[in-house]
């Protein structure tokens, strides 16, 4: 069966992390650089570690946060001809989430996250561009409830159901460089996966956790236009299939007091992505079949991130924290494309919290992420040059209660 990749509309942005991966939702996790999976708590560990729910205060909480995550607009400068050299357009996107943790039932935790866990938005106006990607995007929404047991005071076990709805867009125009072939592509759907957790705690300053996330499958079934010189020759079924890629992750948090470092190591499994492969419900037209419906080889690898987090208690009001993380990217040189241009990032975080009284806090963090300068020449000869000025910036303000 063919597999047709639609990297469509995004209720959040990409080049953000590795692929279309967006791993930091919550206030913590992007002021830690998505560092927070052994010392994550209060109502987002829901999502980053169910099986921490069991070690929150007995309590309920629920937090609400809103990130506005901004693209700059990459830079495409071909070897060949200038006449080639691209721009794509800036993006500025909000993404809100929400998340709650229950108190003690017996032994259970219940939680549920509202998150936006990827996506990809990418747009180019340029002739050459254009003709490949005018619009890829990707839209990813996330609904995840939860269930956690203390088994122990050291031991908790964690899991849930993964609700992901989607939709894509995908637009492609030639006729700027006397190839006067046009795509125009809507679809959606909804898929469902899983997740695991738990965390072992020695002693009372270290948690030893370990999460992973289930590879989905979005399988987009939508409607497809396609013109030759005008004239629409096909307006009929298309569909697409893309994972959301299983990620597993391993992390260390110690409590020093005033002061909890974490480092965490996680594999997010991009080899899923094996080719771009429209299909449609009727046969396409010969004279555009080379174009759209042959397959596009991806061959994505898995991708290995490292992150750092340190979160510092200044005083009962206030507490302050920051993240480092590397990042890789998954797609091999040879079949980069205008739809993702991806390469190898660097992530700088940082972040406040203010307990403004015993039942409510709120916040402010903000994470820049640096994309590397990738210089290309890809297997189909579509680009042979140099990808710079990739980067995403990440303002996110929440606030948490407990009740």
């Amino acid at each position: 069966m063919k597999k047709i990749v639609i990297l469509s509309i995004l209720t959040s942005s990409l080049l953000v992390a590795s692929g279309y991966r967006l791993p930091e939702s919550s206030l913590k996790s992007n002021a830690l650089a998505a560092a927070y999976v052994a010392n994550a708590n209060g109502a987002d560990s829901a999502y980053y570690n169910p099986a921490n729910m069991v070690f929150n205060e007995d309590a309920n909480f629920a937090e609400f946060a809103l990130t506005s995550i901004n693209l700059s607009n990459t830079k495409y400068t071909d070897s060949r001809n200038p006449a080639f050299n691209s721009e794509s357009k800036k993006e500025s996107l909000l993404a809100p989430t929400m998340f709650f943790s229950s108190k003690d039932m017996n032994g259970f935790r219940y939680g549920f996250a509202f998150v936006v866990p990827g996506g990809l938005t990418k747009r180019w106006d340029d002739p050459y561009a254009k003709t490949f990607a005018q619009e890829f995007a990707l839209k990813i929404i996330e609904l995840n409830p939860v269930v956690a047991y203390k088994i122990n005071s050291q031991f908790a076990l964690g899991g849930g159901l993964r609700l992901i709805y989607s939709e894509g867009v995908v637009k492609s125009d030639g006729s700027g460089i006397g190839k006067p072939i046009v795509r125009e592509m809507e679809a959606n759907t909804i898929e469902f996966g899983y997740n695991l957790a738990l965390t072992y705690k020695p002693i009372d300053e270290v948690n030893l956790a370990a999460t992973y996330r289930s590879n989905v499958d979005i399988n987009e079934e939508g409607n497809a236009k396609l013109y030759l010189s005008g004239t629409k020759l096909y307006d009929g079924g298309g569909s697409v299939e893309v994972p959301l890629p299983a990620v597993a992750a391993l992390a260390i948090s110690y409590d020093f007091g005033k002061t909890v470092l974490e480092l965490e190591y996680d594999r997010t499994f991009w080899s899923q992505y094996e080719s771009l492969d429209f299909e449609f419900k009727d046969t396409v037209p010969a004279a555009l079949q080379d174009a759209f419906d042959k397959p596009k080889p991806r061959d994505w690898e898995d991708t290995d991130a490292f992150r750092l987090g340190l979160t510092h208690q200044l005083n009962e009001k206030i507490t302050l924290l920051g993240g480092f993380a590397i990042d890789e990217n998954p797609v091999p040189a040879k079949n980069i494309s205008f739809e993702l241009p991806d390469s190898d990032a660097l992530l700088y975080s940082g972040g406040i919290n203010y307990q403004y009284n015993d039942d409510f806090s709120f916040g402010a963090s903000l994470l820049y992420t640096d994309k590397e300068d990738k210089s290309v020449k890809n297997s189909d000869g579509t680009i042979d040059g140099s990808f710079k000025n990739s980067s995403a910036t990440l303002v996110n303000i929440g606030g948490a209660y407990k009740f």
